[in-house]
C-alpha cells in the first residue's frame, strides 16, 4: 500500500500538478490538505480519469481536505467530535484495505502571542482526545497531514532562529508527545535520522534554494504500521517549479509504502 500526504495549496490552481503526482507514484490513496475549494466545484471528473474517486471536505478560499483512493473508501467521516471550530474544514477520514487514515490539515497558529496559537493548541487537544476515546492503536491506522509542528531540531533550518517560535514551541511539542505516547510512531523517523529533510518551504527569500525548510507534514502510524513501513520518501522535485504552468506547492508529498 503506497499512501502520499501533500498540502496542495489549491486543487484548482494545481490540478496539473496533483495529476501529474497520480501518474508519478501511483498511489493507493492520496491525502490533500488546504485544498481551498467547495465540494461542488472539486475536480472529480479529471481524477475519475487516472482512476480515483474522491472523498471531500471543502471551503471556500480556505482549508478543506480530501482523500483520493483507487478503492472505494469505507466509513468516510468529515471533522471531529469536540472539534472547537467546525466550521473549518480540517479533517477527514476513511477505511481503505483495513486501515484508518486521518487527514489532518492542524490550525497554523501564526504566532505565539496570536489567539489563533491558543485555538492550534485547543483544536490540537480536542484532536487527540478524540483520537483517544474513539480509536486504538493496536490497531492499523495513519494520521497524516499537515502538521504545522517541527518534531525535533534535525526538521528545522536553524534551530537557534527557530527555538520558541511557531512551529516548533514546547506547548506544541508536548502535544506531539501526547500522540506517541497513544501509540503513534513517526514513520519517517523510523526509517530516516538524517537531518535537514525537510518537506515546507517559504516561498520567500528563495527558501527552497537556500535549505531553509522544515519537515512539518508528518505521516504517523499505530506499531502495526509502522511494523509494515518499507520507506517513506519526500517527494522534492514536486517542490520545483519543472515545466508545469502553475508554481509549486510551497509544500512536497510525503509518500509511505507499506507491505
Amino acid at each position: 500500500m503506497k499512501i502520499i500526504t501533500w498540502n496542495v495549496n489549491s486543487i484548482r490552481t494545481r490540478l496539473e500538478r496533483v495529476l501529474g503526482v497520480l501518474e508519478r507514484h501511483q498511489p493507493d490513496l492520496l491525502c490533500l490538505q488546504e485544498t481551498k475549494v467547495v465540494d461542488e466545484v472539486f475536480p472529480h471528473e479529471a481524477l475519475a480519469e487516472l482512476g480515483y474517486r474522491a472523498a471531500v471536505h471543502g471551503q471556500k478560499t480556505y482549508n478543506g481536505v480530501a482523500l483520493l483512493a483507487k478503492d472505494e473508501l469505507a466509513d468516510v467521516r468529515n471533522g471531529f467530535p469536540g472539534d472547537p471550530i467546525p466550521e473549518q474544514a480540517r479533517v477527514i477520514s476513511g477505511t481503505l484495505d483495513g486501515v484508518r487514515v486521518i487527514n489532518a490539515y492542524v490550525v497554523n497558529g501564526k504566532s505565539l502571542d496570536d489567539p489563533k496559537y491558543t485555538m492550534k493548541l485547543q483544536w490540537l487537544d480536542a484532536l487527540i482526545d478524540w483520537l483517544e476515546s474513539e480509536h486504538d492503536p493496536a490497531q492499523p491506522l495513519v494520521m497524516l497531514g499537515d502538521f504545522n509542528i517541527a518534531p525535533d531540531e534535525r526538521d528545522v533550518w536553524d534551530l537557534d532562529y527557530w527555538k520558541d517560535r511557531i512551529f516548533f514551541s514546547p506547548e506544541e511539542h508536548a502535544r506531539l508527545q501526547r500522540l506517541r505516547d497513544w501509540g503513534l510512531v513517526d514513520l519517517f523517523r523510523e526509517h530516516s535520522e538524517e537531518a535537514g529533510k525537510f518537506t515546507w518551504w517559504d516561498y520567500r527569500g528563495g527558501a527552497f534554494q537556500r535549505g531553509h525548510g522544515l519537515r512539518i507534514d508528518l505521516i504517523l502510524g499505530t506499531p502495526p504500521i509502522a511494523a509494515r513501513s518499507q520507506e517513506v520518501v519526500i517527494d522534492r522535485d514536486e517542490r520545483k517549479k519543472g515545466t508545469w504552468e502553475a508554481k509549486p506547492s510551497d509544500h512536497a508529498p510525503v509518500v509511505v509504502t507499506c507491505a
